[in-house]
C-alpha cells in the first residue's frame, strides 16, 4: 500500500483522455498476463457505448483504479458464456440500453493502492447505478488466481466451497464474497489466457432488492406507507348509526391526512351490547353478532367513499351456529376478506362460548402483503412466522386489554414478531370502560407502530405511539424498502439464518 500522505481521492468518468496512464495501471495491475490491457478504440467503443458504466477512481489526481461494464439482457447468459462471447469479441456490441443486467467488464486496482478498499468504492458505485437504472442486478465472471496451486487437487467447485469455508484464501473470490455477491456457477475457457485460474471462472451475481419489473399498467403499489390507527374510547351508543358515525369521524380523520390503512380495535362496537344486558353474557354477545353484517357493509363504503384500506378490528360472528370473533378488511378497490381469530382466551370460551377460527393467511394490497391476528393470536410465533413465510410486510394487531399486564403481554409479544420476521407491527386497542355492559368494564391500551430493530430504524423498536388511555390517532409512515435492506445486509438476519436444517414450521390447514 502507498505509504505516501493521501490528500484526496475522487471517483469520476473514465475520460478518454485517461487511456495511456489507464494502460499502464492496467500493465501493472495485471502482470502475470501477457498484454492484459485494452486498446484505445475498445475503451472509445465502451465510452461511446455506456459512459455511466465506466469510472476510474484517483488518489492525489493519479489514476488508482478503474471499473468497466455495459448493460446486457438476462437471456445472454443462459448456458455458459465466454469473456470474449458476451463482450462481443471486444466490440462490446451486445450492450442494451435496454437490457436487464449490469455486466463488469473488468475491476482493477494498482498494486501500490491495494489495501485502502478502493474496489468497495468501485462496487458501491456499481450498486447505486443498479439501483438508478432499475436493473435486476450485477453479474460478471469472476477470476479465481490461486486455483492453479490446487488444480491438481480439487476441481473447482470443491476449491469454490473451500473458499467459501475460510480453508483457501482466494484474492478475487474472497472479496467478492465480502462484497454480497453469490456464485451461481462454474464457467470453463471463459478468459482465454488466464493460467492462474486454469481458464476457469465463477459466475457471480449481486441482486437488486429495489428492482422493479417494468409494467405498462397504471399501478398505486407504494414503498412508504402511511398508517393510521384509532385508539377507541369505549362510550355509550344509542344505536349502530351512533357508532358508525362516530367511526367515520375517525376514518375521516385519518384519510385527510392520506393515511393508506386504518386500523380499529378488536371488538371496538363492544358497547352495542348495552341493549342486551338483560341478558346472560353469552346471549348478549350473539345480540351483539347480529350487526356485524351490517357494520362491514358500512365499513366497506367508508373504504370506497374515503379511498382508505380499513382493518375493521374484529367483531363477534356467527356461523353454522358457533361464534367466532372475526374481523374484516375492506379495501378501498371495493374488495372484502377476512380474517379469524384462532386461540381464544379462556375467558372468552368460558364466559362467551367463543370458538377458535381456521383461517390464516396474508393478504394483497396495494401497499405490500399484510397480515393480520387478532390480539392473543399475537402471542403465538407460529402465526406470524407463517404469515412471514408468505411475504407480510406489515402485521397489524387489533386488540383488547382490560389491565396493564394483559397490555403489555400483547405489546411485548408484538415486538417480539416485528424483530423475529423483520416486519413492521401496527396495533390498535381500546380504552375507557363501559359500565353497562357485562364483562367489559375497564380497557387499557397503548396503541403504536413498532419496527425492527436494525440502524435503519429507530433503537428501541418504537417508530411512533399513542398516549395511554386517551383517546386519538396515531398517524406513521413506514419505509417497505428498508425491510428488504434489513433482510439483505441486516447486522442480524433473522429469516435467513433459521436453522431449517434441524426443524420446519407447517400449516396444516387454515389456507
Amino acid at each position: 500500500m502507498n505509504k505516501t500522505h493521501i490528500e484526496n481521492i475522487t471517483l469520476s468518468f473514465l475520460q478518454l483522455s485517461d487511456y495511456q496512464e489507464l494502460k499502464e495501471a492496467m500493465i501493472d495491475s495485471y502482470q502475470t498476463m501477457s498484454e492484459a490491457y485494452w486498446r484505445e478504440d475498445q475503451i472509445a467503443a465502451l465510452f461511446d457505448k455506456f459512459p455511466e458504466g465506466q469510472v476510474v477512481i484517483r488518489i492525489n489526481e493519479q489514476l488508482a483504479g478503474c471499473a468497466l461494464s455495459i448493460v446486457v439482457d438476462e437471456d445472454h447468459l443462459e448456458g455458459e458464456h465466454t469473456y470474449k462471447g458476451i463482450t462481443s469479441n471486444f466490440t462490446f456490441d451486445k450492450h442494451d440500453n435496454d437490457g436487464d443486467l449490469l455486466y463488469g467488464i473488468d475491476v482493477f486496482i494498482k498494486p501500490e493502492f491495494r489495501g485502502l478498499r478502493l474496489g468497495r468504492r468501485l462496487y458501491d458505485y456499481r450498486k447505486e447505478l443498479c439501483e438508478k437504472l432499475n436493473l435486476k442486478g450485477i453479474v460478471f465472471g469472476g477470476r479465481i488466481p490461486n486455483y492453479h496451486k490446487y488444480a491438481d487437487k480439487m476441481t473447482p467447485k470443491e476449491y469454490l466451497e473451500k473458499v467459501k469455508l475460510k480453508e483457501i484464501y482466494d484474492p478475487v473470490l474472497n472479496f467478492q464474497l465480502a462484497n454480497d455477491f453469490h456464485p451461481t456457477r462454474i464457467m470453463r475457457n471463459y478468459l482465454e489466457g488466464d493460467k492462474d485460474s486454469s481458464e476457469f471462472a465463477v459466475l457471480l451475481e449481486w441482486d437488486n432488492i429495489y428492482y422493479e419489473k417494468p409494467s405498462k399498467k397504471a399501478s398505486t403499489n407504494k414503498t412508504i406507507v402511511r398508517l393510521g390507527l384509532i385508539q377507541w374510547q369505549m362510550r355509550l351508543y344509542e344505536n349502530l348509526d351512533e357508532l358508525m358515525q362516530q367511526a367515520e369521524y375517525f376514518v375521516d380523520a385519518v384519510s385527510a391526512y392520506r393515511s393508506d390503512f386504518a386500523l380499529f380495535p378488536e371488538l371496538f362496537n363492544a358497547p352495542l351490547m348495552a341493549e342486551f344486558n338483560h341478558l346472560t353474557e353469552a346471549q348478549a354477545v350473539r345480540g351483539l353478532a347480529k350487526y356485524t353484517d351490517e357494520i362491514v357493509k358500512r365499513f366497506s363504503k367508508l373504504s370506497i367513499s374515503y379511498n382508505i384500506n380499513i382493518i375493521t378490528g374484529s367483531m363477534p360472528k356467527i356461523k353454522d351456529d358457533l361464534l367466532y370473533n372475526v374481523g374484516f378488511l375492506c379495501k378501498r378497490d371495493g374488495s372484502i376478506e377476512h380474517y379469524e381469530k384462532l386461540h381464544i382466551t379462556p375467558l372468552e370460551s368460558k364466559v362467551w362460548g367463543m370458538q377458535g377460527g381456521n383461517s390464516l393467511k396474508a393478504f394483497d394490497t396495494d401497499c405490500g402483503k399484510i397480515g393480520i391476528l387478532i390480539c392473543y393470536d399475537a402471542e403465538f410465533p407460529e402465526l406470524s412466522r407463517i404469515l412471514a413465510e408468505q411475504g407480510m410486510d406489515i402485521l397489524f394487531v387489533p386488540f383488547l386489554t382490560d389491565t396493564q399486564n394483559g397490555y403489555s403481554r400483547v405489546r411485548n409479544c408484538a415486538m417480539a414478531r416485528a424483530i423475529e420476521n423483520e416486519c413492521y407491527v401496527a396495533m390498535a386497542g381500546s380504552v375507557g370502560n363501559l359500565p353497562k355492559v357485562h364483562n367489559m368494564d375497564m380497557q387499557y391500551a397503548q396503541s403504536m407502530v413498532i419496527t425492527p430493530c436494525d440502524f435503519p430504524f429507530p433503537s428501541n423498536g418504537i417508530k411512533a405511539e399513542a398516549t395511554p388511555n386517551t383517546e386519538m390517532t396515531l398517524i406513521a409512515d413506514v419505509d417497505l424498502s428498508l425491510l428488504k435492506e434489513l433482510n439483505e445486509f441486516g447486522s442480524v438476519q433473522n429469516l435467513k439464518d433459521r436453522r431449517t436444517d434441524i426443524f420446519e414450521l407447517k400449516q396444516i390447514s387454515g389456507k
